[in-house]
């Protein structure tokens, strides 16, 4: 094969896999009822690798995590389930849609690790804070505390 077919062959696979998972157009030659299937079964399954790593994110949205998510996820590529679910809080926590559950786990991520939204996660090497939605914790020596929980609507 040569070079140019490759590189031809590259570019089509990788618009069919931004088609899929990042909200880019279909390709020509499929359907649209089995294309809209596969991408909303992929999505779906991106809402669980994200919920295993942000299982009180996904707990404090309890019945509209996935559509919540995979509404959010449709546009964007993957970057993994720990990034996406990183991404997906502070979006919420700069709408004022964190629930009370998901800033106690996001201000904990933020005083555990440091992150920068465009490249991987480290864990932090001194004292810090994390903050989020009226949510304090603190990292120090590879330990965290939540000092204070978000705020907990009242019960019905």
């Amino acid at each position: 094969m040569s070079g140019s077919g490759a590189d031809d062959l590259a570019a089509r696979q990788a618009a069919l896999v931004a088609a899929l998972v990042a909200g880019g157009p279909v390709p020509p030659g499929f359907r649209s009822a089995p294309w809209e299937a596969a991408r909303a079964a992929l999505l779906r399954k991106r809402a669980g690798e994200v919920a295993r790593h942000w299982p009180l994110l996904a707990a404090g949205l309890g019945p509209l995590w996935v559509p919540r998510f995979t509404d959010w996820a449709a546009r964007r590529p993957s970057e993994g389930g720990l990034r996406d679910g990183w991404d997906f809080a502070r979006h919420l926590r700069d709408r004022a849609q964190l629930p009370a559950l998901g800033a106690d786990e996001l201000a904990t991520r933020e005083a555990t690790g440091r992150y920068d939204g465009h490249t991987t996660p480290r864990p932090r090497r001194f004292p810090a804070l994390g903050r989020a939605a009226g949510a304090v914790a603190v990292g120090y020596a590879g330990r965290v505390r939540l000092l204070r929980a978000a705020p907990r609507p009242p019960a019905p």
